[in-house]
């Protein structure tokens, strides 16, 4: 017989018991009749409760089942998610994997995981969720979520945190050394007009000249400064967006070669044209910029006595601009930090040069924007090579290239 439809007999007696003393007491007989009902009624029903089967996951081929089509579900999504049964990793979808590597799969995840505080999560009856560093490098900042679902399996949630930090980190650093920047110009500006237009102290002409032409100075390494800063944030924000005129890489930087030639420019070009193969998709403005600076930069740090060199040719499916300088050469602790904004190997001779320290930080946000490499390599004592890569294209039928302007 079911257990679920065996009568509490004991229950039952205690009961009519009951009901019998309350009518010697002088009950109702309709009130005793009622409690006696009510009494046997919640007998049967906690019975029934105690019988009923506690939730659990299937097992054998009904948990496979179940295993598969969860997996199915959560192997698309771009946060990994773990499933752990009974603390072993039952499910990673490809997210989780690709954080973690595959060989988590049916491990046990303090293992997998191996970091003291998600281990601590992890064994938490509750779940719960926090914040963990170093979880897959030493920089990582991950946030953990664990979930339990009963007794046996617990959902794993993991959101890689760092990108955001280092943005938030990248954000305080730009203000704060752009701030600084401003601030040095500005306050020598400053100095000098309050002693120039101080009564109490007259300044002697020769005097008075070199203020002015120091205040003019600073005055257009401060425009610099704000027209660079601008420059940057609209690269920035264009950065998602592939340029799609069709430019001959060849012909704007001879151009931009022979303007900067006119102005004393002492440049050696060897350049290909759009008939062997130069032409890319990019922004003009931005290309110019691009070559300006990279020139600028030449010239500045180069040799006085050798010419920079530039260099435009296809280099199989790409378009490739080299500038070459013969100056003393940038230590090779330098190299990789080159790009970083207001970033200088020697912050004196770069502001005395007029450098505001964005020009290769500019250069590599438009590289980026145009798809493309860029590579410096020094020895010191003998010269800087920057190259720039571009994706090439098939050179348009017609005059589909744009003409230098």
């Amino acid at each position: 017989m079911d257990s679920t439809r065996e009568f509490p007999l004991a229950g039952a007696v205690l009961a009519i018991a009951g009901a019998i003393a309350m009518l010697f007491a002088g009950a109702e007989l309709w009130l005793t009749a009622a409690i006696l009902a009510l009494w046997l009624g919640s007998l049967w029903l906690g019975r029934i409760a105690r019988a009923a089967p506690e939730p659990s996951v299937p097992e054998g081929s009904s948990a496979v089942a179940l295993f598969e089509r969860i997996g199915a579900m959560i192997e698309p999504l771009a946060i990994p998610l773990m499933l752990l049964d009974r603390g072993r990793i039952a499910l990673a979808n490809a997210a989780a994997r690709d954080a973690l590597g595959a060989h988590i799969l049916d491990q046990d995840a303090r293992i997998a995981l191996r970091h003291p505080e998600a281990v601590r999560l992890l064994e938490a009856p509750e779940g719960g969720a926090a914040v963990i560093r170093g979880l897959t490098s030493a920089r990582s900042i991950w946030h953990l979520a664990s979930r339990p679902i009963d007794g046996r399996l617990t959902i794993v949630e993991l959101a890689d945190r760092t990108a955001e930090a280092d943005i938030s980190r990248a954000h305080t650093d730009f203000v704060a050394n752009a701030s600084h920047e401003l601030r040095t110009p500005l306050a020598s500006i400053i100095g000098y007009i309050e002693t120039l237009a101080d009564p109490d102290y007259p300044v002697a002409p020769a005097d008075a000249e070199r203020f002015y032409a120091t205040v003019l100075h600073e005055s257009r390494r401060l425009q610099s400064l704000v027209e660079d800063l601008m420059s940057l944030s609209r690269i920035e924000a264009e950065k998602h967006e592939m340029p799609a005129t069709t430019i001959d890489l060849g012909t704007l930087t001879q151009d931009v070669a022979q303007e900067m030639t006119a102005f004393g420019a002492n440049l050696k070009t060897e350049i290909a044209t759009g008939q062997e193969g130069s032409a890319v998709r990019g922004d003009r403005r931005q290309l110019e910029q691009l070559v300006r600076n990279l020139v600028d930069n030449a010239i500045k740090y180069g040799s006085s006595d050798s010419p920079v060199e530039l260099r435009v040719s296809p280099v199989g499916a790409a378009v490739e601009l080299t500038i070459r300088d013969h100056g003393p050469g940038i230590e090779a602790e330098h190299l990789p930090h080159l790009t970083r904004r207001f970033y200088r190997t020697d912050p004196g001779r770069s502001r005395a040069a007029g450098g505001t320290g964005l020009g290769l930080a500019i250069v590599k946000h438009i590289v980026e924007r145009h798809r493309g490499r860029m590579d410096i390599a020094s020895t010191t004592g003998k010269g800087t090579t920057v190259t720039v890569r571009l994706p090439g294209i098939a050179r348009p039928s017609g005059n589909d290239i744009q003409p230098s302007q």
